[in-house]
């Protein structure tokens, strides 16, 4: 994608960012063990859509935390009124997302920041699986890839469940692994009608298998086997 200087960080959210990563990096690090397998993966300096396993509170804090420059991330309205969740996106900044709908406000954002040569975090679930199986990948990460032209980069996150931050103030210090996989494309969705909806759903069920090829069994949920649920009907 060419590089077009349609999208710019204010200088203060940068440097507010980066004061929220200086802060939580050693956090992490004190409260978990943090580790990193594949950073020779990531495309630096260029437009991807990160994708990654959501099971709890901690993977998007963990992933904007280290990752080597600042992703734009994606995330779910309701965020913003949770309390000390809230302030933490307020703080670092976000797009905002109504789970489930069209919204092309949200579109056009993502368009001048991949345009603009940069990352775009989202997690194709819609949100916290509240488990450690995956759930079924909503089809509109498909569809900004599709409408973006980028490719994907998968990130796989074991480690983190819904008991892990009490596991973590008895400082037992519980292992986190954070794999990075090669990035891929997806095919382009030239279909209409149905026909379309079904690619994209596909292209967004290939995007949660690649993440499942790096994580244990119990964490394929609805993939598990290596392939996508069935749709009904």
């Amino acid at each position: 994608m060419k590089a077009e200087t349609i999208y710019k960080v204010p200088f203060w959210l940068k440097v507010r960012r980066e004061i929220l990563r200086a802060v939580f990096r050693p956090l992490f690090h004190l409260l978990f063990k943090v580790k990193f397998e594949g950073k020779e993966n990531i495309p630096l300096g260029t437009a991807y859509i990160l994708a990654y396993n959501h099971v709890s509170l901690f993977e998007p804090p963990l992933l904007l935390a280290f990752w080597p420059e600042q992703p734009e991330a994606v995330a779910g309205h309701d965020v913003w009124e949770r309390g000390g969740q809230g302030l933490l996106v307020k703080g670092y900044g976000a797009i905002p997302v109504k789970r489930g709908e069209y919204d092309r406000n949200v579109i056009e954002q993502t368009m001048k920041v991949l345009k603009s040569s940069k990352p775009v975090m989202i997690s194709p679930e819609g949100g916290r699986s509240h488990a450690i199986g995956m759930r079924r990948a909503w089809p509109g990460v498909a569809y900004l890839v599709d409408k973006g032209g980028v490719p994907v980069l998968p990130v796989a996150i074991e480690g983190t469940h819904p008991q892990v931050l009490k596991e973590a103030l008895r400082f037992k210090r519980p292992l986190i692994t954070i794999r990075i996989g090669a990035p891929f494309t997806l095919p382009p969705i030239t279909e209409v009608g149905a026909p379309r909806r079904q690619a994209r759903q596909r292209n967004a069920d290939e995007v949660m298998l690649r993440i499942a090829t790096m994580l244990p069994e119990k964490y394929h949920g609805v993939y598990t086997g290596g392939h996508a649920p069935e749709d009904e009907g």
